[in-house]
């Protein structure tokens, strides 16, 4: 049987963001599982000018969604700014269509309260762009799983919780590949 592909998807562009480490953590869980093809997603490589803003590169905007329509299931590494997800996430999400549709999630929040109030926020987005979140949700504290905010330290108990999330966006992922 084939692997399905999972994009790990950082929602940041921040300079100084902590979504690197946290994406190549959960890929470095993901690998060793090998079950699917894991990739990780940078949208700052993108460089998306604002939806409906002249100007951009449009080569940028074909290899966004290039990247997207390739997976078939995405985990998103999303952080909370001022109790939802960022604007370059919205944004980046917000350019595609289709390419999005019929497609798995899971959801790796971070935060104060472990990025909870974002997480419900992108889940609401992405019903309407028809990709099915799962609910198993690993939530990272900034208190507990991080030194000074900045250096990612996780506690034990989330690498189950990020293969439990996996064990769900997987089957979902192979299932929603069928009806595409």
């Amino acid at each position: 049987m084939t692997h399905v592909n999972i994009g790990i998807i950082l929602g940041s562009t921040r300079e100084g963001r902590v979504s690197p480490q946290v994406g190549a953590w959960v890929k470095e869980i993901a690998d060793q599982r090998g079950d699917a093809n894991y990739t990780i997603i940078d949208i700052a490589d993108y460089k998306l000018p604002l939806l409906g803003e002249p100007g951009g590169d449009a080569s940028k905007a074909g290899a966004w969604s290039e990247a997207v329509a390739k997976q078939d299931g995405f985990v998103f590494i999303v952080q909370e700014y001022n109790h939802s997800i960022t604007g370059a996430l919205k944004n980046a999400l917000d350019y595609l269509r289709d390419e999005w549709n019929n497609k798995a999630a899971g959801i790796v929040s971070y935060g104060s309260v472990g990025g909870a109030r974002a997480a419900e926020h992108l889940r609401g987005i992405l019903g309407e762009l028809l990709v099915a979140d799962i609910r198993v949700h690993p939530a990272l504290s900034l208190f507990t799983d991080f030194e000074n905010g900045t250096d990612f330290k996780p506690k034990e108990v989330q690498v189950d919780s990020v293969n439990q999330m996996l064990d769900q966006v997987i089957p979902w992922a192979t299932a929603l590949k069928t009806i595409r």
